[in-house]
């Protein structure tokens, strides 16, 4: 069998391997997506009227703020999602599975590619589910074009892939799942100091930076402006940047982790 059959096979085998984890135990993912459903209820119903106001000019509109919000928290439940990612690795590389695998006639890149993979697939289907939350709360897209639908999908699954290569190089170097879900509380804070609540220009002016230089105002933004059919300037190359530099750092932090010699 040549090497890329043997890769092939082996992480389908370690990608069905985490699905049927996930399906067996799902109380962690379901315990990370009610993070931004909570939250997405919580802004809509109790801070709605007053975050619409100052959105809208003065005039308070809840499906306005409803458009404004949901773009952010689909991008925080990927952040959510990979926490998950972060511990279900760190699971293994403490449990001793891993060990057992390096002795076994098993593709060495094939266990770290299917949590990826399997990852991104909880990651959208999350997303999916988020999203129908928001559509039955009252969010619209009837100003995006079938082109820009497929852009945001695109964007999503972009992003997903670059936090998940980040997710498990976090849980590569914690001791143990506690610390690997620790070291992955930046996936889900990072979303709560960009735009996704409210504009930047409304943030102090020395707190404006930390807000707009991150990877999720970008993608926030971007997603924001397919979702909506408005303008996205520049931070659509901005948000494709962070994605594959994030992508190109976690795997190569990762593989580094994972080629180390056991201790």
């Amino acid at each position: 069998m040549s090497s890329l059959s043997l890769a092939v096979r082996d992480t389908s085998t370690m990608l069905r391997r985490n699905l049927l984890h996930a399906r067996r135990y799902p109380s962690l993912t379901l315990n990370l997506l009610l993070t931004p459903v909570v939250l997405l209820l919580l802004f809509v119903y109790v801070f709605g009227d007053v975050m619409s106001a100052g959105i809208a000019g003065g005039t308070p509109d809840r499906s306005v703020y409803i458009a404004y919000l949901v773009p952010g928290l689909l991008l925080m439940t990927i952040g959510s999602t990979t926490v998950g990612t972060a511990v279900s690795v760190s699971n293994d590389m403490t449990e001793g599975i891993v060990a057992r695998f390096r002795t076994m006639a098993v593709h060495r890149g094939s266990v770290i590619t299917g949590h990826v993979i399997g990852s991104v697939v909880q990651a959208v289907l999350s997303v999916v589910l988020v999203g129908a939350v928001g559509v039955a709360i009252g969010f619209r897209s009837t100003d995006a074009t079938l082109l820009e639908w497929l852009a945001a999908f695109g964007l999503l699954v972009l992003f997903a892939v670059a936090l998940t290569w980040i997710a498990v190089g976090m849980g590569m170097i914690s001791p143990n799942a506690e610390a690997a879900s620790n070291n992955a509380l930046p996936l889900i804070f990072l979303p709560l100091i960009s735009s996704a609540f409210v504009p930047i220009d409304a943030m102090p002016g020395w707190f404006q930076p930390i807000a707009a230089y991150q990877p999720f105002t970008p993608a926030i933004e971007t997603l924001r402006g397919l979702l909506l059919g408005t303008g996205i300037g520049n931070n659509g190359w901005i948000a494709v940047a962070w994605c594959l530099g994030l992508t190109v750092l976690g795997y190569r932090w990762s593989k580094a982790l994972y080629d180390r010699d056991p201790k």
